[in-house]
């Protein structure tokens, strides 16, 4: 009688992991629906602007046969282009001298208000904050009529008292005078953010320090500012950036002073000059990228500097 081999189980491949559906496969699409109109507007404000910018600056239109594609010769062009580098150098000096007096004052006045010291503590605050508010071209009207030597509050001076102020509109001083500008309208911004982080300052400090007998300079040295050390890298980065995106004080004063305000006075006005004035589209869309570059690593620079100081 002849036996049967014993059955044996065969071993196979592992059947496949079929794929999510329904519920669960729709639940990965539920994060990207919330995401998806801040990427569309992203896209569509921000990347699809640099993206036919730096097009543009790739290309030069000729009288004959309209836009080539020049590659990179519109960049070289502007690294030799002395007005360029002009406007470049006067936002540089601006930025050195005009952005940390500003932020001095600006610390100064909330330490003041932080104080407690203070007498009219909450009308002081509006007011310096007040001038934030005027927007930048009343502000720049108001202060250039005030300047004006012809008809202004320097002319009524000057008759007054026969005295010989310098022209504030004048080649010399137009400078100091856009820095004095920008300082009033700013002062009271970054005021608000150093108020605002020293007002977080952990009170168990001011209390140590009063226990080791540690006087007010000592308490605002070694405890204030080093508290509110991110909030004066963020207020620099700001400063830094706005300093290189300075536009509207030159271009509204230009027309009352142009002997001192010229169209390459700032970048962002020979940027602007140019694209509206000369028609030279393409090349103003390279400084406008050559400034974006710059403007990105000093401001990055700063950031860096500030966060290593405060590691």
């Amino acid at each position: 009688m002849a036996s049967s081999a014993p059955a044996t189980a065969r071993s196979g491949p592992a059947p496949a992991r079929s794929r999510p559906r329904g519920p669960a496969r729709s639940r990965r699409w539920i994060g990207w629906g919330f995401v998806a109109p801040f990427v569309a507007v992203f896209a569509l404000v921000f990347l699809a602007p640099i993206g036919y910018s730096i097009y543009l600056s790739l290309y030069r239109n000729q009288l004959i046969g309209g836009n080539h594609f020049v590659g990179l010769d519109n960049y070289t062009q502007a690294l030799h282009d002395h007005e360029f580098w002009s406007g470049l150098g006067r936002v540089g000096l601006f930025l050195v001298v005009q952005v940390p007096i500003m932020l001095g004052i600006a610390l100064l006045v909330a330490l003041a208000l932080d104080s407690g010291r203070l007498y009219g503590r909450n009308f002081f605050r509006i007011s310096i904050f007040l001038p934030y508010a005027v927007p930048a071209v009343v502000a720049t009207l108001m202060w250039g009529f005030m300047y004006g030597k012809q008809f202004g509050l320097v002319q009524s001076i000057n008759d007054h008292l026969h005295t010989s102020i310098p022209d504030p509109l004048g080649p010399h001083w137009v400078l100091v005078s856009i820095g004095n500008i920008v300082t009033w309208e700013f002062v009271g911004y970054n005021m608000l953010i150093f108020y605002a982080a020293l007002r977080v300052v952990p009170s168990s400090l001011y209390e140590a320090a009063a226990i080791d007998g540690a006087g007010q300079w000592r308490v605002i040295r070694s405890i204030k500012i080093p508290a509110i050390r991110g909030a004066l890298v963020i207020a620099t980065v700001f400063s830094t950036i706005g300093s290189f995106q300075l536009f509207n004080e030159p271009s509204i004063l230009k027309s009352l002073a142009p002997n001192a305000i010229t169209t390459f006075f700032t970048p962002n006005l020979y940027t602007y000059s140019l694209s509206f004035g000369g028609r030279q589209h393409n090349y103003a869309a390279t400084v406008a990228i050559l400034m974006g570059i710059v403007t990105m690593i000093v401001a990055y620079a700063v950031q860096l500097r500030g966060m290593r100081k405060e590691n």
